[in-house]
């Protein structure tokens, strides 16, 4: 006896974990096939808000995975991609397009089986991963995971024909009435807020239900609670994020909470237009009740919630507001960890983001040392400041060189993936060190513009001057090139540009070598020189990023 449940509990644990992984290669292998056409789907939401809501419902219609749709819109918010109004938009639809994988296990889990094709479907898409030529590789992922589901789905259904004694517990629990449906609901959020997969607890409770162990109403009782543990990723997923993205994963918290409390609220009339919408009685046809159950659930609360949104907004802004806090001087990198269920695409918009900040930073170093030439008295301000920010964008580079890391690492990264990360890699290394080469170039200015004999006016200070600020220049249009990209002639300019710089050092090198000839200042002319090829080799590293770029 004690054996047979144990190896039913190994036997449940085994399938489910097959079914869990499953779904999780089939949401990989679509995204990795989609590449960043979802995220770019979701990046070009306008304001409409019934558009962000069908956006939501078919982004994750399409990846079978509402918790990654949620992760995505709350990384999407945290790098300032969406704005709060519209992710509430797609966190709507995005409940609506997890309702998907509860039809498909109806239709197709319980009418006829399916183990005969799940067995060639999965050898079909480990043969076509091997054929990297293809551009459909990337979805045998996808083959492979839906192989497995299904298989998983089938084993589930066999470890889950449970005995008469535990059939009567959950007949006991029934008849508690309202009591029973909350303990249902508890359990649904509970066990879906552990395995993390609201498809998944929909498959175990359309099994449990097709074996006659649960009941039409506390099936319903547990699928209303697992609309509100379906919300633990969002909530993960803010944890260290920005305001608004904290606001966004409280609303998908409140949005689900609340829907779940009116459907309670309502529970007998609602279950009995589920009975009336879906032929049969629920006995002979539950799989299908519980599915129609799910769907209708979601859209009424969709329909009555989306007029709302600028409300619910302003709600998430007074219950999470901003927070006067200390300037912070080191950095922390905002964007999301890297979560194995999320296109490895999705995190080059947010590091591409910080990326962008850290080239600023760069840019006011460059500022600061235009400054001196032009505010000698400030020089040793100009300094201080810049040590600061080469201090600030040290740490910037630690924390996107680990981040990017860990993306290529990620399962679902494909060879474009990780050939992306690699050049982010590159350009996030040049600009550590064009900053160092600023730091330094700083140093000696400092120094430079310092000396009594220093003339602001003078033609060596112009000459020098305008050589920073031709270099200041080619950066800022490189910056402008990571930004929007760049045509082939722009890039034969950028060469043009830092082929003009090297000519210009040589020039300038040899005008102060006349000068010394002629009985110039030593010491003055061996720091402009040193600043002259500080200054040049700032060009080579912004060379080296626009080769990158």
């Amino acid at each position: 006896m004690i054996l047979n449940v144990i190896s039913q509990i190994i036997g449940f644990i085994g399938s489910l974990c097959l079914l869990l992984f499953g779904m999780n290669m089939l949401s990989n292998g679509i995204q990795k096939g989609a590449g960043s056409g979802l995220q770019k789907l979701l990046g070009k939401i306008t304001g409409n808000r019934f558009y962000a809501v069908l956006t939501g419902i078919g982004v994750t219609a399409i990846i079978q995975s509402s918790g990654a749709t949620t992760v995505m819109v709350v990384s999407f918010v945290n790098a300032e991609i969406l704005t709060l109004e519209q992710a509430i938009g797609v966190i709507f639809g995005a409940n609506i397009g997890t309702t998907v994988t509860a039809w498909i296990v109806s239709l197709f889990g319980f009418s006829f089986s399916i183990a005969a094709l799940a067995i060639p479907l999965f050898g079909f898409g480990y043969i076509l991963k091997h054929f990297k030529k293809l551009k459909i590789h990337n979805f045998a992922e996808s083959f492979m995971g839906f192989a497995l589901l299904f298989m998983g789905l089938g084993l589930l259904k066999e470890s889950l024909t449970l005995g008469p004694g535990a059939s009567r517990v959950f007949a006991v629990i029934n008849g508690w009435g309202i009591g029973g449906i909350l303990l249902g609901v508890l359990l649904g959020a509970l066990i879906t807020a552990l395995i993390h997969s609201s498809s998944a607890m929909t498959a175990i409770v359309l099994t449990m239900a097709s074996n006659g162990t649960l009941s039409w109403e506390l099936s319903a009782a547990i699928v209303l609670g697992n609309n509100i543990g379906s919300t633990i990723d969002a909530v993960m997923s803010s944890f260290g994020a920005s305001v608004n993205a904290r606001r966004t994963a409280f609303v998908h918290v409140a949005f689900n909470v609340t829907g779940t409390l009116v459907a309670l609220l309502i529970f007998k009339p609602f279950l009995t237009l589920i009975d009336f919408i879906v032929p049969l009685e629920p006995a002979l046809n539950i799989t299908t009740h519980i599915a129609m159950l799910h769907t209708i659930f979601n859209i009424c609360a969709t329909v009555i919630f989306v007029p709302f949104v600028n409300q619910i907004a302003a709600i998430s802004r007074k219950v999470i507001p901003e927070t006067e806090t200390e300037k912070d001087e080191h950095y922390h990198l905002p964007a999301i960890l890297p979560y194995s269920r999320i296109s490895a695409d999705l995190y080059s918009y947010q590091i591409q983001s910080e990326i962008s900040k850290m080239s600023a930073k760069v840019m006011e170093m460059f500022d600061s040392v235009c400054n001196s030439f032009m505010n000698p008295q400030n020089a040793e301000k100009e300094n201080d400041h810049v040590k600061y920010l080469e201090n600030y964008i040290d740490e910037m580079n630690g924390a996107i060189t680990d981040f990017l890391q860990k993306c290529a690492r990620l399962p679902n990264a494909n060879h474009d993936d990780r050939a992306h990360f690699s050049d982010l890699l590159h350009i996030t290394d040049t600009l550590e060190n064009l900053s160092d080469e600023t730091c330094s170039l700083m140093h000696t200015v400092k120094k430079y513009v310092s000396n009594e004999k220093f003339n602001s006016s003078s033609q060596r200070a112009k000459e020098i001057e305008d050589y920073v600020e031709s270099v200041r220049i080619f950066y800022e249009q490189v910056c402008v090139y990571f930004a929007i990209g760049f045509t082939e002639d722009e890039k034969l300019a950028g060469e043009a540009i830092e082929q003009q710089i090297d000519e210009t050092k040589k020039e300038l090198k040899k005008a102060s070598r006349k000068r010394l000839e002629s009985g110039a200042d030593v010491k003055e002319e061996l720091q402009y020189i040193d600043i002259v090829r500080k200054v040049e080799r700032a060009g080579d590293c912004v060379y080296t990023m626009l080769q990158s770029v």
